[in-house]
């Protein structure tokens, strides 16, 4: 499916309320059926939001999709889990749409299809990067400490230890999006 071309919903039933405070029950029963229709085009939405990311190397030695792609294909070549996987690709797949706080719109994608340790690495892994980097930019790069007691700290500390501080490696030979569209569908696709 191309991203330009959405669904026909001009033929699908419209509620008609001006405010949700009119709407009725029969107006939702004509919303909620499309949800599922909305769903479906999440993977293609996020496969062009990856390919964005291919036109900005916002002064690192890499585009931020090879960081992506870098960063999924270390931890898939590390015997990573398919969820793991995911996550580490599209961790930073916010960066170009809002960059100080692009782990938060992963971290709302992935949140309703991973477990509690995945969206916590990619709700925070931000502040566990700036481990590596922050103190050459005025930054905390101890900020991560107030996450110390976390059950996730670990695990998001060694996400950003082994893959994502590492994917800047302009000699590295990633695995091309293409690749990763199947697991993307896998948990984004409405089912």
């Amino acid at each position: 499916m191309s991203l330009t071309a959405e669904p026909a919903h001009e033929d699908l039933p419209r509620a008609e309320f001006t405010s949700f405070e009119e709407s009725t029950a029969e107006d939702w029963a004509k919303i909620v059926p499309q949800l599922s229709t909305t769903q479906s085009l999440v993977a293609d939405r996020v496969v062009g939001l990856l390919r964005d990311l291919e036109t900005d190397h916002g002064g690192f030695p890499v585009s931020r999709l090879e960081h992506s792609l870098q960063t999924a294909t270390r931890a898939e070549r590390d015997n990573r889990d398919d969820e793991y996987v995911f996550c580490a690709l599209i961790h930073d797949v916010g960066d170009t749409l809002a960059p100080f706080n692009h782990p938060d719109i992963a971290a709302a994608i992935v949140k309703p299809f991973v477990s509690e340790a995945n969206h916590f690495m990619v709700q925070n892994h931000g502040v566990f990067q700036g481990y590596y980097f922050w103190d050459y930019i005025g930054m905390d790069g101890n900020a991560r400490e107030q996450f110390r007691e976390s059950p996730h700290f670990d695990y998001t500390e060694e996400f950003c230890r082994l893959y994502d501080q590492t994917a800047f490696d302009s000699t590295y030979t990633s695995n091309p999006l293409g690749h990763y569209e199947p697991l993307i569908r896998k948990f984004l696709q409405a089912t």
